[in-house]
């Protein structure tokens, strides 16, 4: 089975790289956040709790 591929150019206007900045600021902070979430569980994944001050 062969893949496709296409490739897309996308020129925003100013309003659109306003609010395209401040989703991806979004999706970094969503990203890092979840990347402690996980380390948070790792560390503590035998207890069986977990209270939202140890996160």
């Amino acid at each position: 089975m062969a893949n496709k591929s296409y490739k897309f150019r996308f020129y925003p206007t100013q309003e659109q790289e306003q609010l395209l900045a401040k989703t991806f600021g979004c999706v970094l902070i969503y990203n890092k956040m979840l990347a402690e979430r996980k380390e948070t569980y790792e560390k503590f994944k035998d207890d069986k709790r977990v209270s939202f001050l140890s996160q």
